[in-house]
């Protein structure tokens, strides 16, 4: 195998397919990235969960593949001058990589050993911008739980239906659901739960926000396709929560508030907070007023915001990381707050009326006098 091409193609190949390297395997071929050159050379990284492949465009001397050390090669490519990279690998895995005065070897290995990519067997097909894309993902994100136990929940869920796309994430305390409108208003209606760690990839590789991205969905895989690059994922299976029937629909107390101005004041006193102990901040919801109260090991801590709406003096109690990753996320200037009692979730919503977004907050239960 022997061709050249641009350093800058090659670096940039070789950090989008190094997201799926496997960095310990017990099939050490998958900590490499496999690299084959035909026509044009494509480098994959796959580590039995998710993949990634892209193809690059190259002088190809020598038809021919190999397997090289992901983190070495990725190492050597970065430390190149900017010009043009030649990579030969002879039959005995012994692979030359020169630019410039640069001039490095490396033993590889062979390509024969290195798994295959699963196929997407095409069930539905659906087309969104990547800027949408990206948008829905990172203000639903820090919703995918972390616990292993229950794996269904460490993805999020994709709708699609009535030319809409909604994506949801749920972890047990908190919900987040971001919808957009599909441009083409053709595609089957289908749902499919997607993994978090291959959501936060293709969150990454979006690109120029109007460039489409398609999505492939198969029987037990997906497809994410950005233009020469392509990352595969397995579907996760199991019964998702029925968020229609989870977030309540009528409530007792409504106020709508700026969402950076509230977002500033439950920050400052989230200062006074001990990570170690958690505790939670203290809401009390007045006329036109939302007061931020916390006491802990290390001090008090108060301040307030002003909404619109009257809030019976309720009180109540969250997580000051889970209120404030919801209002970060949620994509409005104006957002409105409806509650119901003490015990029962905030749900955030647009003011406007429409269904774009939602975030879903349980509750902590308050000590008295705390």
């Amino acid at each position: 195998m022997k061709f050249s091409c641009e350093k800058y193609l090659l670096q940039a190949a070789v950090t989008t397919v190094s997201r799926c390297t496997a960095s310990k395997s017990p099939i050490p071929a998958l900590e490499g990235i496999l690299i084959q050159a035909g026509q044009s050379v494509k480098l994959t990284g796959y580590d039995l969960k998710k993949g990634i492949y892209t193809t690059i465009p190259a002088d190809v001397a020598e038809p021919g593949s190999i397997i090289l050390g992901a983190k070495i090669f990725g190492e050597i490519v970065r430390s190149l001058p900017d010009d043009i990279v030649t990579i030969t690998a002879g039959d005995g895995l012994n692979t030359r990589i020169t630019c410039g005065a640069a001039d490095f070897s490396i033993m590889g290995t062979d390509s024969g050993e290195y798994p295959e990519l699963p196929s997407v067997d095409r069930e539905n097909a659906v087309s969104v911008s990547q800027g949408v894309m990206s948008k829905m993902i990172r203000q639903t994100i820090f919703a995918v739980s972390t616990n292993e136990s229950r794996p269904v929940y460490t993805g999020a869920l994709l709708e699609i239906k009535s030319g809409d796309i909604t994506m949801v994430a749920v972890d047990g305390f908190r919900l987040a659901l971001r919808r957009e409108s599909l441009s083409s208003q053709e595609t089957e209606e289908c749902s499919f739960i997607v993994p978090g760690t291959a959501l936060s990839d293709v969150e990454k590789l979006c690109g120029d926000e109007e460039e489409p991205l398609e999505i492939t969905v198969g029987a037990k895989h997906i497809s994410f396709s950005f233009g020469e690059t392509v990352l595969v994922t397995r579907r996760l299976e199991g019964e998702f929560l029925n968020y229609r029937k989870s977030i309540p629909s009528d409530f007792s107390i409504i106020v709508e508030a700026d969402r950076n101005e509230l977002l500033k004041a439950v920050s400052r006193v989230s200062l006074i907070i001990d990570e170690k102990t958690k505790h939670p901040l203290r809401l009390i919801l007045g006329d036109n007023v939302i007061k931020i109260f916390c006491t802990t090991g290390v001090g008090r801590g108060e301040d307030q915001c002003p909404v619109d709406g009257q809030g019976g003096e309720l009180e109540i109690g969250f997580n000051n990381a889970y209120l404030m990753d919801a209002l970060r996320a949620a994509p409005a200037d104006k957002i409105r707050l409806c509650f119901n009692n003490a015990a029962s979730p905030c749900v955030v919503v647009p003011t406007d009326g429409t269904e774009t977004f939602s975030y879903m907050i349980l509750p902590v239960r308050l000590k008295a006098g705390v």
